[in-house]
């Protein structure tokens, strides 16, 4: 099975596997920390790469404009489907993920996870019992290599053809097929693993291996399986990797436990923490001794998984077999320590390091210190740095310099950062590109222009010049602050100085021009786009539509979207439900239900929210009837209706009277599986009390409450019954209340009292507080008073001493003050 997405040739030299370096005996903990530090010390091909995360974001910003992108999931479930010679071209992604053929049979022993739930609990303890059931540890042999992926086996003519073809998948043939197969005999196995990694889309790399294996006098060396574990690795398809894992063992292939690691990695990247933990025991029941890499790999995972004691009781059984941790190991809980802002026992662990045989390197500083900086605690980075100077011994280079001048940027502590440059500056160390517009960049976000504009110009005097990322940082920042005729130069000094602006930047500006309800000229410019040689984004059109919106240019605002949609760019639920809401509240119902159908028909993520918007404005408008059919077309959509769906509809009903329809509605969403949210219940309160339909009130309230309890549902009936002047009716309902005996209940009995003693009945209310005192209830004395002396004033001078005499009984009134009242 292949999918009609380019594929890519990676022209990156990798780095080889050293089986003994402590750096890669964790591959996830490499990963993060490669990831993590890359940027601090190198310069990304594309100069704008480094940066456009964050001005994508930066250029989004508004108060009501959601910038969350809306990519696609490239990592689901994948099985090992019946593809034959020829079905793998044309099959389809649920045909991957769900089929079960007899080609495949011998993964028809595979556990499936997929349909069990993750639950937390201490049984995830008996997986890790593994590190315990052996005293001793065996010498693992070292016979995993890792292929070096060199630029040059990335280019080969093989490899390129072969990715060629895998790129034509939707029009394949025979034809085709037979010269893969003819390819595919002449791949070296290292041209194998480069085709691997060359896929865009990671399952297309595992159905094509899948494929290979099949073909006849062909079969994968060693490192192909290996290979392919690292990519799965990379991704959520834990199912595939765990085959993969499988296959080796059917075809002899000896399994290492960085194997067994990499399907780790997967499981905890698809958030199954306990069936990455149980890889521990399919290694134990293959014969594989586990080694510090595999245990690094459970500590990892068990700490992104917010299990730090259990990752703690790793190490512990580490030490108890004989497996000594080393950096990466402590590395980890270091990581733990501060994610749970346990920054005091990351510093203690740090401390006990060299006596555990095994002192800290500069990684574990740096993260405390990304966590300090988080924090806002800036003033302790300065004293950490003494520490690893002083006691760690590690002296400060310029990776170091590099990571305190990012963390302390992008924390928006533009000036520490500066004070660090300065230092390192003092000491020989060169900053490029990359450290100078970070704090750039930082004071820009704080508003503070002219203190970047002096780190730009530093940078021409040392001989750095700035490139479109720097340039964009700056722009941006003056359009944050709403100078967007400043913006507009600096646009044209980056043409000055010879640094084409990229899409990033005409972003920002076209941004900064709607904020400044410039829509219509930021609009001009983005047609001009062909003629300054960029290309608008998801985000650019995002950006104008929304500034159209806030303008009230709907008309203007819906061809934007259309104009998205043609050019490949598709909206999210929260996009267009802010243009629906803007339609709504103009009084545009009709062009706003033709807007969410034409959005449903492009291909649109159309979701129930949007419906229930639509549906509001209909009853808003007081037009119930088209309203009920367009719930009834959630269906027909596969839109499901939600409880708030439900509910807007029925308050709609309520409000013109219609108690039958609405009672009818509410018993349809009982039956849909929904339970009653506190509006829902508040909304049928309402309505059935103001029409007086205790009786069917009741009926209904005991449906819903088999569905979802509210304690206080009679409390707000009893009370709306009070503000609608039905007391007789609210009496009647005292009793539900008097159940519990809560003191909700003695405010509902306040309220009940009160609404007698306006009325006029001092009596009742009198008979109201009996009950509560029967219920070992207390009643409000101050209100008690005004009953008694309303008593007092009717001649119910009986039943006034009485209501006294229960309060002194219960020593909440004395004798004196009693008298005092009654005379």
């Amino acid at each position: 099975m292949f999918f009609g997405r380019s594929c890519y040739l990676r022209v990156g030299k990798a780095i080889a596997f050293e089986p003994t370096s402590h750096l890669v005996e964790h591959p996830l903990t490499c990963a993060e920390l490669a990831a993590f530090f890359s940027s601090f010390s190198s310069r990304s091909s594309d100069p704008s790469s480094d940066f456009d995360s964050k001005i994508k974001a930066r250029s989004v910003e508004s108060d009501d404009f959601d910038a969350t992108s809306n990519g696609y999931d490239a990592v689901g479930k994948l099985g090992a489907p019946d593809l034959g010679d020829w079905s793998f071209l044309g099959s389809t992604k649920n045909d991957c993920e769900d089929d079960q053929s007899s080609k495949f049979d011998i993964f028809d022993d595979i556990e499936e996870p997929d349909g069990e739930e993750e639950k937390d609990s201490d049984d995830d303890d008996d997986d890790l019992m593994v590190l315990g059931s052996s005293n001793r540890v065996h010498e693992q042999k070292e016979n995993f290599v890792r292929v070096e992926g060199d630029e040059d086996e990335f280019r080969h003519p093989l490899v390129r053809e072969v990715c060629r073809l895998l790129e034509l998948r939707s029009g394949w043939n025979p034809k085709l097929e037979g010269q893969l197969r003819n390819l595919l005999r002449s791949l070296k196995a290292r041209q194998v693993c480069a085709v691997l990694r060359s896929q865009a889309d990671e399952r297309v790399a595992l159905e094509f291996f899948y494929w290979a294996d099949r073909q006849w006098r062909y079969k994968h060396y060693p490192v192909v399986y290996y290979a392919m574990l690292e990519v799965l690795s990379k991704t959520k398809l834990c199912q595939g990797a765990k085959r993969v894992l499988r296959l080796m063992a059917r075809r002899g292939i000896e399994r290492s436990p960085e194997a067994f690691g990499y399907v780790m990695v997967s499981y905890s990247r698809a958030g199954k923490l306990r069936h990455a933990m149980r890889v521990l025991t399919l290694m134990q029941k293959a014969g594989v001794e586990l080694n510090v890499s595999i245990c690094n790999t459970a500590i990892h995972a068990l700490v992104m998984g917010n299990k730090l004691e259990k990752a703690l009781r790793v190490l512990e059984r580490m030490q108890l077999v004989g497996i000594a941790p080393n950096v990466v190991t402590y590395n980890c809980l270091i990581k733990g320590y501060c994610e749970v802002h346990r920054v005091e026992d990351a510093l203690e662990l740090i401390d006990e390091m060299p006596s555990r045989g095994c002192p800290p390197d500069k990684v574990s500083y740096y993260t405390v210190m990304g966590f300090l900086c988080k924090e806002k605690r800036v003033k302790e980075v300065r004293e950490l740095v003494e520490k690893m100077t002083n006691d760690g011994g590690l002296l400060p280079d310029q990776v170091t310099y590099n990571n305190l001048v990012h963390m302390l940027s992008k924390h928006g502590y533009g000036d520490e950062a500066v004070e660090f440059l300065r230092e390192a500056e003092d000491k020989g160390f060169r900053f490029d590109k990359v450290g100078y517009s970070a704090i750039v960049h930082s004071f820009c976000k704080d508003g503070r222009i002219d203190m970047a504009k002096e780190i730009v110009n530093e940078m021409f005097s040392k001989g750095c010049t700035p490139d479109v990322v720097t340039y964009t940082a700056v722009l941006n920042g003056y359009c944050r602050l709403g100078k967007v005729d400043q913006a507009k130069k600096m646009l044209q000094h980056m043409y000055k100085h010879g640094c084409k602006p990229n899409t990033v930047s005409y972003t920002a500006l076209l941004n900064g021009l709607c904020r400044s309800q410039n829509s219509l000229e930021a609009r001009e410019m983005m047609n001009m786009s062909e003629e300054e040689w960029w290309t608008p984004n998801a985000i650019t059109y995002s950006v104008l539509m929304h500034g159209l919106r806030r303008e009230g240019k709907l008309v203007e605002a819906c061809d934007m979207v259309r104009e998205m949609v043609n050019k490949g760019f598709l909206p999210n639920p929260v996009e267009i439900n802010l243009l629906i809401q803007s339609l709504c509240r103009e009084g545009k119902i009709n062009e706003a239900k033709r807007f969410m159908e034409e959005c449903l028909n492009k291909g649109c993520a159309v979701n129930v929210v949007n419906f229930t918007t639509v549906i509001h404005g209909y009853c808003q408008k007081d037009d119930l009837e088209t309203a009920l059919s367009l719930l009834d077309d959630m269906y027909l959509s596969n839109k499901h209706p939600d409880a708030i769906t439900y509910t807007t509809v029925i308050n709609a009903l309520g409000k013109k009277g219609r108690i039958q329809e609405a009672t009818k509605l509410m018993i349809e969403m009982l039956g849909k599986g929904l339970d009653p949210t506190p509006v829902t219940y508040r909304t049928v309160i309402h309505w059935y009390c103001q029409t007086g339909s205790v009786d069917d009130l009741v009926k209904l309230l005991e449906k819903m409450f088999l569905r979802q309890n509210c304690k206080t549902a009679y409390n707000q009936v009893i009370e709306k019954l009070c503000s609608f002047g039905k007391l007789e009716e609210a009496d009647k309902l005292l009793g539900k209340v008097l159940r519990t005996a809560a003191r909700v209940d003695a405010k509902t009995c306040h309220v009940l009292m009160d609404s007698y003693l306006r009325k006029g009945t001092p009596l009742s209310a009198y008979k109201v507080a009996c009950r509560m005192f029967n219920r070992n209830l207390i009643p409000d004395l101050k209100l008690c008073e005004k009953v008694t002396k309303r008593l007092m004033s009717e001649g119910n001078s009986k039943e006034a001493d009485n209501l006294m005499l229960r309060f002194v009984e219960r020593g909440c009134l004395s004798h004196q003050h009693q008298e005092h009242l009654q005379s």
